[in-house]
Protein backbone atom coordinates (compact mmCIF):
# COMPACT_ATOMS: atom_id res chain seq x y z
CA UNK A 1 0.00 0.00 0.00
CA UNK A 2 3.10 2.27 0.93
CA UNK A 3 4.62 1.52 -3.15
CA UNK A 4 8.02 0.57 -0.86
CA UNK A 5 10.39 -0.37 -2.60
CA UNK A 6 12.89 -2.95 -0.92
CA UNK A 7 16.22 -4.59 -1.77
CA UNK A 8 16.38 -8.46 -0.19
CA UNK A 9 19.96 -9.71 0.14
CA UNK A 10 22.11 -12.83 1.14
CA UNK A 11 25.28 -12.92 0.88
CA UNK A 12 25.58 -15.82 -0.85
CA UNK A 13 23.27 -15.83 -3.97
CA UNK A 14 23.93 -17.31 -7.13
CA UNK A 15 20.59 -17.44 -8.64
CA UNK A 16 17.10 -16.58 -7.80
CA UNK A 17 16.47 -19.99 -6.33
CA UNK A 18 18.69 -18.72 -3.27
CA UNK A 19 16.78 -15.95 -2.50
CA UNK A 20 13.82 -15.24 -0.65
CA UNK A 21 11.81 -14.91 -4.00
CA UNK A 22 9.90 -18.07 -3.40
CA UNK A 23 8.82 -17.54 -0.43
CA UNK A 24 7.85 -13.81 -0.88
CA UNK A 25 5.98 -15.88 -3.69
CA UNK A 26 4.13 -18.13 -1.29
CA UNK A 27 3.28 -15.97 1.29
CA UNK A 28 1.48 -13.79 -1.35
CA UNK A 29 -0.82 -16.70 -2.38
CA UNK A 30 -1.30 -17.64 1.41
CA UNK A 31 -2.83 -14.28 2.55
CA UNK A 32 -3.93 -13.52 -1.07
CA UNK A 33 -2.34 -10.18 -1.43
CA UNK A 34 -3.86 -8.16 -3.91
CA UNK A 35 -1.93 -6.10 -6.48
CA UNK A 36 1.63 -8.26 -6.82
CA UNK A 37 3.25 -9.11 -10.35
CA UNK A 38 5.25 -12.19 -9.44
CA UNK A 39 7.34 -13.08 -12.66
CA UNK A 40 10.34 -15.33 -12.55
CA UNK A 41 12.86 -13.29 -11.35
CA UNK A 42 10.86 -10.22 -10.04
CA UNK A 43 8.13 -9.02 -7.40
CA UNK A 44 6.34 -5.66 -7.97
CA UNK A 45 2.84 -3.81 -7.48
CA UNK A 46 0.51 -1.70 -8.65
CA UNK A 47 1.46 0.90 -5.58
CA UNK A 48 4.94 1.07 -7.28
CA UNK A 49 6.37 -0.88 -5.00
CA UNK A 50 8.80 -4.02 -5.86
CA UNK A 51 11.43 -6.39 -4.55
CA UNK A 52 14.36 -6.50 -5.97
CA UNK A 53 17.32 -9.71 -5.05
CA UNK A 54 20.93 -9.49 -4.58
CA UNK A 55 23.76 -11.44 -3.63
CA UNK A 56 26.41 -9.62 -2.06
CA UNK A 57 29.62 -12.25 -2.36
CA UNK A 58 29.95 -11.21 -5.58
CA UNK A 59 28.56 -7.54 -6.05
CA UNK A 60 28.14 -5.65 -3.11
CA UNK A 61 28.59 -2.46 -4.93
CA UNK A 62 25.32 -3.70 -6.52
CA UNK A 63 23.43 -2.44 -3.89
CA UNK A 64 24.62 1.54 -4.49
CA UNK A 65 22.60 1.54 -7.60
CA UNK A 66 19.29 1.46 -5.50
CA UNK A 67 17.95 4.48 -5.50
CA UNK A 68 14.90 5.67 -3.99
CA UNK A 69 14.87 1.82 -2.05
CA UNK A 70 13.77 2.32 1.75
CA UNK A 71 14.50 -0.98 3.17
CA UNK A 72 16.81 -3.80 2.71
CA UNK A 73 16.29 -7.10 3.84
CA UNK A 74 19.52 -9.60 4.94
CA UNK A 75 18.24 -13.03 5.12
CA UNK A 76 20.74 -15.71 6.67
CA UNK A 77 22.71 -12.39 8.12
CA UNK A 78 25.05 -14.18 10.18
CA UNK A 79 26.95 -15.25 6.80
CA UNK A 80 27.63 -11.05 6.16
CA UNK A 81 31.09 -10.46 5.81
CA UNK A 82 32.77 -7.67 7.27
CA UNK A 83 33.30 -6.23 3.54
CA UNK A 84 29.56 -6.34 2.69
CA UNK A 85 28.34 -4.96 6.15
CA UNK A 86 30.55 -1.66 5.73
CA UNK A 87 29.26 -1.33 2.70
CA UNK A 88 25.25 -1.85 3.85
CA UNK A 89 24.71 0.09 6.61
CA UNK A 90 25.83 3.96 4.78
CA UNK A 91 24.37 3.27 1.47
CA UNK A 92 20.12 3.79 2.49
CA UNK A 93 19.95 7.43 2.83
CA UNK A 94 16.01 7.89 2.26
CA UNK A 95 14.22 9.49 5.16
CA UNK A 96 12.66 6.56 7.34
CA UNK A 97 15.06 4.04 5.59
CA UNK A 98 15.31 0.86 7.43
CA UNK A 99 17.86 -2.51 7.08
CA UNK A 100 16.18 -5.12 8.46
CA UNK A 101 18.54 -8.50 9.09
CA UNK A 102 17.51 -12.15 9.95
CA UNK A 103 20.13 -14.18 11.36
CA UNK A 104 20.60 -17.38 13.21
CA UNK A 105 23.91 -16.95 15.52
CA UNK A 106 26.82 -18.35 14.18
CA UNK A 107 30.20 -17.91 15.73
CA UNK A 108 30.82 -14.82 18.01
CA UNK A 109 33.34 -14.06 15.99
CA UNK A 110 31.58 -13.30 12.92
CA UNK A 111 30.90 -9.37 11.57
CA UNK A 112 27.04 -9.88 12.32
CA UNK A 113 27.76 -11.17 16.14
CA UNK A 114 30.55 -8.87 16.40
CA UNK A 115 28.58 -5.52 15.02
CA UNK A 116 24.61 -6.74 16.74
CA UNK A 117 24.74 -9.25 19.31
CA UNK A 118 27.97 -8.59 21.24
CA UNK A 119 27.54 -4.47 21.94
CA UNK A 120 24.00 -5.92 23.30
CA UNK A 121 24.82 -9.31 24.96
CA UNK A 122 23.85 -8.50 28.58
CA UNK A 123 20.46 -6.69 27.59
CA UNK A 124 19.85 -9.43 24.71
CA UNK A 125 20.00 -12.40 27.93
CA UNK A 126 18.29 -10.13 30.29
CA UNK A 127 15.40 -8.68 28.77
CA UNK A 128 14.86 -10.34 25.32
CA UNK A 129 15.41 -7.13 23.08
CA UNK A 130 17.79 -4.11 23.16
CA UNK A 131 16.66 -0.77 21.60
CA UNK A 132 18.09 2.47 21.41
CA UNK A 133 18.17 5.23 18.37
CA UNK A 134 19.39 3.15 15.87
CA UNK A 135 18.69 -0.75 16.81
CA UNK A 136 15.93 -2.61 17.69
CA UNK A 137 17.49 -6.73 18.06
CA UNK A 138 15.13 -9.26 19.17
CA UNK A 139 15.67 -12.72 20.51
CA UNK A 140 13.32 -15.10 19.24
CA UNK A 141 13.41 -18.88 19.66
CA UNK A 142 10.71 -21.49 19.43
CA UNK A 143 9.19 -20.81 22.76
CA UNK A 144 8.04 -17.64 21.18
CA UNK A 145 6.10 -19.56 18.10
CA UNK A 146 2.63 -20.22 19.34
CA UNK A 147 2.35 -22.86 16.23
CA UNK A 148 4.85 -24.80 16.91
CA UNK A 149 4.18 -28.03 16.03
CA UNK A 150 3.94 -31.35 17.75
CA UNK A 151 6.41 -32.71 15.23
CA UNK A 152 9.42 -30.14 15.66
CA UNK A 153 8.64 -30.35 19.61
CA UNK A 154 9.45 -34.33 19.34
CA UNK A 155 12.83 -33.19 17.50
CA UNK A 156 13.44 -30.67 20.07
CA UNK A 157 13.05 -33.09 23.30
CA UNK A 158 15.54 -35.82 20.95
CA UNK A 159 18.15 -33.35 20.44
CA UNK A 160 18.10 -32.04 24.21
CA UNK A 161 18.49 -35.58 25.54
CA UNK A 162 21.05 -36.41 22.82
CA UNK A 163 23.25 -33.77 21.28
CA UNK A 164 26.04 -31.61 23.46
CA UNK A 165 25.04 -28.70 25.86
CA UNK A 166 26.50 -26.70 22.98
CA UNK A 167 24.94 -28.17 20.07
CA UNK A 168 21.56 -28.04 21.85
CA UNK A 169 21.73 -24.26 22.44
CA UNK A 170 22.60 -23.33 19.24
CA UNK A 171 20.36 -25.19 17.28
CA UNK A 172 17.40 -24.25 19.54
CA UNK A 173 17.96 -21.87 21.79
CA UNK A 174 20.28 -19.19 19.65
CA UNK A 175 23.76 -19.54 21.35
CA UNK A 176 26.81 -18.82 19.34
CA UNK A 177 28.60 -22.20 17.52
CA UNK A 178 31.90 -21.77 18.92
CA UNK A 179 33.30 -24.97 17.80
CA UNK A 180 34.18 -26.68 14.15
CA UNK A 181 34.83 -30.04 13.09
CA UNK A 182 37.56 -32.00 14.48
CA UNK A 183 37.92 -29.16 17.17
CA UNK A 184 40.06 -30.20 19.81
CA UNK A 185 38.80 -28.05 23.01
CA UNK A 186 34.36 -28.31 23.03
CA UNK A 187 32.67 -25.14 24.05
CA UNK A 188 31.66 -26.85 27.62
CA UNK A 189 35.34 -27.24 28.32
CA UNK A 190 35.65 -23.78 27.57
CA UNK A 191 32.77 -22.30 29.57
CA UNK A 192 33.96 -24.76 32.82
CA UNK A 193 36.86 -22.99 33.05
CA UNK A 194 35.87 -19.59 33.12
CA UNK A 195 36.28 -18.46 36.83
CA UNK A 196 37.39 -21.84 37.83
CA UNK A 197 39.93 -20.70 40.43
CA UNK A 198 36.97 -19.14 41.99
CA UNK A 199 34.84 -22.43 42.00
CA UNK A 200 37.14 -24.73 42.75
CA UNK A 201 39.12 -22.22 45.57
CA UNK A 202 42.60 -22.70 43.84
CA UNK A 203 44.22 -19.81 44.15
CA UNK A 204 46.18 -17.26 41.59
CA UNK A 205 49.95 -18.59 42.51
CA UNK A 206 53.18 -19.07 40.72
CA UNK A 207 55.46 -17.52 37.75
CA UNK A 208 53.79 -14.86 35.70
CA UNK A 209 53.91 -15.35 32.17
CA UNK A 210 53.08 -13.06 29.28
CA UNK A 211 52.65 -14.29 26.20
CA UNK A 212 52.33 -12.49 22.63
CA UNK A 213 51.76 -13.47 18.99
CA UNK A 214 53.15 -10.70 16.61
CA UNK A 215 51.51 -9.38 13.38
CA UNK A 216 52.05 -6.78 10.67
CA UNK A 217 50.17 -4.47 9.09
CA UNK A 218 47.94 -5.57 6.17
CA UNK A 219 48.15 -4.96 2.56
CA UNK A 220 46.37 -2.51 1.33
CA UNK A 221 42.70 -3.79 0.71
CA UNK A 222 43.33 -6.41 3.12
CA UNK A 223 41.57 -6.86 7.05
CA UNK A 224 44.29 -6.34 9.58
CA UNK A 225 45.62 -9.43 11.24
CA UNK A 226 45.18 -8.54 15.23
CA UNK A 227 48.05 -8.81 17.28
CA UNK A 228 47.59 -10.94 20.57
CA UNK A 229 48.98 -11.45 24.19
CA UNK A 230 47.85 -13.88 26.76
CA UNK A 231 48.80 -13.25 30.49
CA UNK A 232 49.07 -16.50 32.84
CA UNK A 233 49.92 -16.48 36.67
CA UNK A 234 50.10 -20.46 37.59
CA UNK A 235 47.20 -21.78 36.13
CA UNK A 236 45.18 -18.39 35.84
CA UNK A 237 44.45 -17.06 32.67
CA UNK A 238 43.85 -13.17 33.86
CA UNK A 239 44.27 -11.20 30.80
CA UNK A 240 43.67 -11.70 27.11
CA UNK A 241 44.32 -8.35 24.76
CA UNK A 242 44.59 -7.82 20.79
CA UNK A 243 45.52 -4.69 18.96
CA UNK A 244 44.39 -4.01 15.87
CA UNK A 245 46.69 -1.34 14.29
CA UNK A 246 49.99 -0.81 13.89
CA UNK A 247 52.90 -3.14 12.53
CA UNK A 248 54.75 -5.71 13.96
CA UNK A 249 57.35 -3.83 15.54
CA UNK A 250 54.18 -1.23 17.32
CA UNK A 251 53.05 -4.77 18.56
CA UNK A 252 56.07 -5.77 20.40
CA UNK A 253 56.22 -2.54 21.76
CA UNK A 254 52.97 -2.47 23.14
CA UNK A 255 53.41 -6.46 24.20
CA UNK A 256 56.33 -5.36 26.23
CA UNK A 257 54.94 -2.73 28.35
CA UNK A 258 52.76 -5.12 29.24
CA UNK A 259 55.21 -7.11 30.48
CA UNK A 260 57.03 -4.49 32.08
CA UNK A 261 52.97 -3.45 33.75
CA UNK A 262 52.73 -6.87 35.23
CA UNK A 263 55.95 -7.64 36.28
CA UNK A 264 55.86 -10.85 34.19
CA UNK A 265 58.95 -13.37 35.22
CA UNK A 266 58.84 -14.88 31.84
CA UNK A 267 58.01 -12.27 28.03
CA UNK A 268 57.80 -14.95 24.96
CA UNK A 269 56.90 -14.79 21.75
CA UNK A 270 55.97 -16.11 18.27
CA UNK A 271 59.21 -16.49 16.54
CA UNK A 272 58.02 -18.75 13.36
CA UNK A 273 57.63 -16.57 10.62
CA UNK A 274 58.19 -12.60 11.11
CA UNK A 275 58.49 -12.63 14.93
CA UNK A 276 62.15 -14.02 14.58
CA UNK A 277 63.40 -10.56 14.07
CA UNK A 278 62.10 -8.88 16.91
CA UNK A 279 64.66 -10.25 19.33
CA UNK A 280 66.74 -7.45 19.59
CA UNK A 281 63.82 -5.13 19.63
CA UNK A 282 62.37 -7.35 22.67
CA UNK A 283 65.76 -7.61 24.44
CA UNK A 284 66.87 -3.66 24.46
CA UNK A 285 62.54 -2.86 25.62
CA UNK A 286 62.91 -5.08 28.36
CA UNK A 287 66.59 -4.23 29.74
CA UNK A 288 67.51 -4.04 33.11
CA UNK A 289 64.26 -5.88 33.80
CA UNK A 290 64.16 -8.90 36.08
CA UNK A 291 62.29 -10.77 33.35
CA UNK A 292 63.40 -13.67 31.19
CA UNK A 293 62.42 -13.56 27.41
CA UNK A 294 62.02 -17.00 25.88
CA UNK A 295 61.30 -17.35 21.77
CA UNK A 296 58.67 -19.87 20.89
CA UNK A 297 58.71 -21.95 17.54
CA UNK A 298 56.10 -24.13 16.85
CA UNK A 299 57.18 -25.74 13.76
CA UNK A 300 60.18 -26.80 15.87
CA UNK A 301 60.34 -30.61 17.49
CA UNK A 302 58.46 -31.41 20.41
CA UNK A 303 60.21 -30.53 24.13
CA UNK A 304 61.38 -33.45 26.45
CA UNK A 305 61.12 -35.71 23.11
CA UNK A 306 62.04 -38.99 25.45
CA UNK A 307 59.61 -38.05 28.61
CA UNK A 308 56.29 -40.13 28.48
CA UNK A 309 53.31 -37.98 27.88
CA UNK A 310 51.26 -38.87 30.58
CA UNK A 311 47.84 -36.53 30.52
CA UNK A 312 46.43 -38.65 34.03
CA UNK A 313 47.94 -40.41 36.58
CA UNK A 314 46.99 -43.63 35.70
CA UNK A 315 48.47 -44.63 32.74
CA UNK A 316 49.10 -48.03 31.32
CA UNK A 317 52.87 -48.12 31.38
CA UNK A 318 53.32 -50.90 28.93
CA UNK A 319 51.35 -48.57 26.22
CA UNK A 320 52.90 -45.55 27.20
CA UNK A 321 54.18 -43.24 24.49
CA UNK A 322 56.81 -40.41 24.63
CA UNK A 323 56.35 -37.04 23.53
CA UNK A 324 58.27 -37.24 20.33
CA UNK A 325 55.57 -40.71 19.36
CA UNK A 326 52.93 -38.91 20.76
CA UNK A 327 53.08 -35.11 18.57
CA UNK A 328 53.78 -33.86 15.10
CA UNK A 329 55.29 -30.59 16.96
CA UNK A 330 55.94 -28.27 19.60
CA UNK A 331 52.36 -26.49 18.61
CA UNK A 332 50.97 -29.69 18.48
CA UNK A 333 51.89 -30.78 22.06
CA UNK A 334 50.96 -27.33 23.71
CA UNK A 335 47.67 -27.37 22.18
CA UNK A 336 47.04 -30.72 23.47
CA UNK A 337 48.37 -29.77 27.01
CA UNK A 338 46.25 -26.84 26.80
CA UNK A 339 43.54 -29.25 25.78
CA UNK A 340 44.24 -31.48 28.86
CA UNK A 341 44.11 -28.56 31.26
CA UNK A 342 40.55 -27.76 29.93
CA UNK A 343 39.37 -31.20 30.39
CA UNK A 344 40.69 -31.93 34.15
CA UNK A 345 39.03 -28.76 34.66
CA UNK A 346 35.21 -29.18 33.63
CA UNK A 347 35.83 -32.83 34.91
CA UNK A 348 36.27 -30.77 38.29
CA UNK A 349 33.72 -28.27 37.93
CA UNK A 350 31.14 -30.94 36.49
CA UNK A 351 31.47 -33.93 38.15
CA UNK A 352 33.21 -32.74 41.49
CA UNK A 353 36.27 -34.85 40.83
CA UNK A 354 39.31 -33.84 42.19
CA UNK A 355 42.69 -32.12 39.96
CA UNK A 356 45.83 -30.96 40.76
CA UNK A 357 45.32 -27.55 40.28
CA UNK A 358 48.41 -27.28 38.29
CA UNK A 359 46.94 -29.45 35.79
CA UNK A 360 43.75 -27.25 35.58
CA UNK A 361 43.01 -23.79 33.77
CA UNK A 362 40.89 -20.82 34.85
CA UNK A 363 39.58 -18.14 32.41
CA UNK A 364 39.17 -14.67 34.50
CA UNK A 365 35.49 -13.88 33.88
CA UNK A 366 37.40 -9.67 33.43
CA UNK A 367 38.66 -10.66 29.96
CA UNK A 368 36.86 -7.99 28.27
CA UNK A 369 36.99 -9.95 25.10
CA UNK A 370 36.25 -13.73 26.63
CA UNK A 371 33.65 -14.42 23.86
CA UNK A 372 36.40 -13.77 20.85
CA UNK A 373 39.25 -15.96 22.76
CA UNK A 374 36.11 -18.70 23.20
CA UNK A 375 35.68 -18.31 19.80
CA UNK A 376 39.24 -19.31 19.22
CA UNK A 377 40.28 -21.57 21.61
CA UNK A 378 37.01 -23.69 20.49
CA UNK A 379 37.57 -23.64 16.65
CA UNK A 380 41.33 -24.94 16.56
CA UNK A 381 40.86 -28.17 14.31
CA UNK A 382 42.95 -31.22 14.59
CA UNK A 383 44.56 -32.23 11.52
CA UNK A 384 44.60 -35.88 9.90
CA UNK A 385 48.51 -37.22 10.43
CA UNK A 386 49.96 -40.13 8.15
CA UNK A 387 51.58 -41.30 10.90
CA UNK A 388 49.27 -40.82 13.74
CA UNK A 389 50.90 -38.50 14.87
CA UNK A 390 48.68 -35.58 16.98
CA UNK A 391 49.07 -32.54 14.72
CA UNK A 392 47.06 -29.30 14.57
CA UNK A 393 45.85 -27.03 11.43
CA UNK A 394 48.38 -25.07 10.47
CA UNK A 395 46.92 -20.92 10.06
CA UNK A 396 47.14 -20.85 6.58
CA UNK A 397 45.53 -24.35 6.36
CA UNK A 398 42.39 -23.40 8.70
CA UNK A 399 42.24 -19.41 6.61
CA UNK A 400 41.24 -21.95 3.32
CA UNK A 401 38.53 -23.82 4.72
CA UNK A 402 34.68 -22.97 3.91
CA UNK A 403 33.95 -20.95 5.95
CA UNK A 404 37.57 -19.77 6.59
CA UNK A 405 38.67 -19.43 10.18
CA UNK A 406 40.37 -16.39 11.09
CA UNK A 407 44.13 -16.24 12.64
CA UNK A 408 43.86 -17.24 16.11
CA UNK A 409 46.15 -15.09 17.66
CA UNK A 410 44.75 -14.56 20.90
CA UNK A 411 44.53 -18.81 21.42
CA UNK A 412 48.23 -19.06 19.98
CA UNK A 413 48.67 -16.82 23.07
CA UNK A 414 47.56 -19.20 25.49
CA UNK A 415 48.55 -21.79 24.13
CA UNK A 416 52.17 -20.84 23.88
CA UNK A 417 51.43 -20.02 27.88
CA UNK A 418 51.31 -23.52 28.46
CA UNK A 419 55.26 -24.25 28.09
CA UNK A 420 56.66 -24.70 31.51
CA UNK A 421 59.89 -22.70 32.84
CA UNK A 422 62.29 -22.45 35.52
CA UNK A 423 63.39 -18.85 36.13
CA UNK A 424 66.57 -18.33 35.97
CA UNK A 425 67.61 -17.15 39.25
CA UNK A 426 71.93 -16.84 38.52
CA UNK A 427 73.29 -14.08 38.88
CA UNK A 428 76.57 -12.46 40.05
CA UNK A 429 77.56 -11.98 43.87
CA UNK A 430 79.07 -9.14 44.75
CA UNK A 431 79.19 -9.92 48.57
CA UNK A 432 82.19 -11.44 50.55
CA UNK A 433 81.94 -14.96 52.28
CA UNK A 434 80.94 -14.89 56.15
CA UNK A 435 82.43 -17.45 58.78
CA UNK A 436 80.11 -18.34 61.27
CA UNK A 437 80.51 -20.18 64.06
CA UNK A 438 77.42 -22.39 65.70
CA UNK A 439 77.00 -25.12 68.17
CA UNK A 440 78.07 -27.72 65.72
CA UNK A 441 81.65 -25.99 64.44
CA UNK A 442 82.14 -23.18 62.03
CA UNK A 443 80.45 -22.90 59.04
Amino acid sequence: MKGLKIGCFREFQNSIEDSVHSLLKDEITRIDAKGFIVTANSITNSSGGEFKFRGLARNANAMKSMHGFTRFWVEEAQTISDESLKLLTPTLREEGSEIWMTANPMSSADPFSQRFIIPFQRELERDGYYEDDMHLIIVSNYQDNPFFPAVLEQERQWDEANLSAAEYAHIWLGHFNDTVEGAIIPVEWFNSAIDAHLKLGFGQVGATVLTFDPSDEAKPGKKNDPKGLAARQGSVIFDVQEKTDGDINDGADWAVEWAKTYQADVFRWDCDGMGVGLKRQIATGLDGQRIDIEMFKGSEGVDNPDQIYQPDNQIDKSNAKTNQQTFRNKRAQYYWYLRDRFYNTHRAVTRGEYRDPESMISISSEIDIIDRLRSEVCRIPRKYNANGLIQIMSKPEMAKLKPPIASPNLADSCMMGMKGHTRNLSYQSTAKPVVVKSAGGWT
